[in-house]
């Protein structure tokens, strides 16, 4: 695996990207001790699936107002 110095990085970034991508890890260091490794990710990132628990929930019709006796006594005091 290569070694390649922070300031180096930077300039060759795109080059180093690519490289990444087809595989070929390497380290960035800084001042010779390496900081940080970089992979190609393992495949593409998955799309945010919108509604994937429906039907294997159920809210309540009174969940808005669920619990709002206690949190009266709470914050007012017992009636």
């Amino acid at each position: 695996m290569v070694t390649v110095n922070i300031h180096d990085a930077k300039t060759r970034l795109s080059q180093l990207v690519e490289q990444a991508a087809r595989g070929e890890s390497f380290i960035i260091a800084k001042a010779g001790k390496p900081m940080v490794r970089v992979t190609a990710l393992d495949g593409q990132a998955r799309p945010r699936r919108i509604g994937f628990l429906d039907g294997q929930i159920e809210v309540p019709d009174d969940f808005n107002d669920m619990g709002s006796a206690a949190i009266a006594d709470l914050l007012l005091g017992p009636e």
